[in-house]
Order: C-alpha cells, then structure tokens, then sequence
C-alpha cells in the first residue's frame, strides 16, 4: 500500500515540476531573450525569455566563415575553366571564346590587372546541385568565385536555382565567334601566301653530297 501511495506522490511531483517549467517559461514569454550565441561567455547568463525568431524579418546571423551562396565576379573571371574541372558534382557550366587580338582592349583585365583573353558567354551554376565544398573557390587563380553569406535562397520551381554569369548575350557571342573565325581565316590565307599551307611541314633540306676519293 505504501508503494501504491509513493507512486501517485512521484507522478504528481513530476507532473507539477514539468508544469512549473512551463510556466515559468510562459510568463517570460513577455520578455526578449539576447542574441549571445552558443560560443559567447554569456551565453547562459542570458535573461530567460522568448526566444523564436519571426522569420524572416528576424534571422540568425551566418558564421562569417561559413559556405553558403556560391557567387561568381564574372568581371574577374579569365575563362580558364579550373573550377569547372575541378567540381566533383559538375554543377558549373562554362562556354568561352578566344577574344580577337582587337577586342583585348574592350575584353578588359581583371581587377588585379591581368589581361583577359577570353569571353566568357556562358557560365552557369547549378546551386540545386551545388555541394558547397569549395573546391572550386581554393582553384580559381583570380579569386572571382567566392561563397556568400546567404543562406536562405529556396525558390518553387528548381529551374530557377541555375544561376547565370555570362557577360555576353547570344547575339554578341555568335558575333565574337564569327569575328574569330574570320581573323583565324584571314591569318591562314596570309600563312599560305607566304609559303606553304597551313599546317603544312617545311620540305627537308638535301644531304650533302659525299667527298670524292
């Protein structure tokens, strides 16, 4: 009979300190919790209160070293293609174009002072496939690929998570790719006029003739 009678004390005890957490919680509800994160000394030191973020006019801020967004400064980029062979998901696309030795000047330099050379029309990444490892941003040789502190970029339609960086449009990369075509043309003819095809390997030279006895 004692057990029967400890028993229902223990669960009374426990319903009513579980209640009296809740409480407690619920009448400082009216009151704001601080912003000290986990690693701040004053983490636990922190006035007990309401803590829910009304998202998203509220948001935890990101770790200043966190990998989210990835953001390509199409300015920068050179089109040397490194990123994209060194992805392991192949979410970037790349398409480029050599520029013509007259375009060097309107094709520009980045902003460390390298000259480009290469249009770049098509640079595209799949952010829906996109692992942020960072592979490609230690790869890059102009620093122009980098991850932003954005982290909150979920969209409907998975079409629109293909982030587009070219810096020609259709139009201007088929006019760049005829123009080239054309000089490569013009500077062929040129090597054929002056001596031989294209490509074509010099004849070789004749043996000496023998000494005579």
């Amino acid at each position: 009979m004692s057990e029967y009678f400890s028993n229902i004390k223990t669960s009374a005890t426990t319903i009513a300190t579980g209640m009296g957490i809740t409480l407690k919680h619920f009448f400082n509800a009216v009151k704001r919790k601080g912003d000290a994160g986990i690693d701040d000394a004053d983490y636990f030191r922190q006035v007990d209160g309401l803590c829910t973020l009304q998202y998203p006019k509220e948001a935890i801020p990101t770790p200043p070293h966190g990998r989210y967004r990835l953001y390509c400064n199409i300015d920068d980029c050179i089109g040397c293609r490194q990123c994209d062979r060194a992805c392991p998901v192949q979410c970037i696309t790349i398409e480029t174009i050599k520029a013509t030795s007259d375009d060097l000047e309107a094709c520009g330099k980045t902003s460390g002072g390298q000259q480009k050379r290469m249009w770049v029309p098509v640079f595209d990444i799949d952010v829906a496939k996109c692992m942020t490892c960072g592979i490609c941003v230690s790869v890059c040789p102009t620093e122009c690929l980098y991850h932003t502190p954005v982290a909150d970029f979920s969209e409907f339609n998975v079409k629109n998570m293909m982030y587009h960086f070219g810096n020609l449009s259709k139009i201007e990369a088929e006019a760049k790719t005829k123009k080239l075509a054309e000089q490569q043309a013009q500077a062929a003819k040129e090597k054929a006029a002056a001596g031989g095809a294209p490509g074509a390997k010099p004849a070789p030279k004749p043996k000496p003739a023998p000494p005579q006895a």
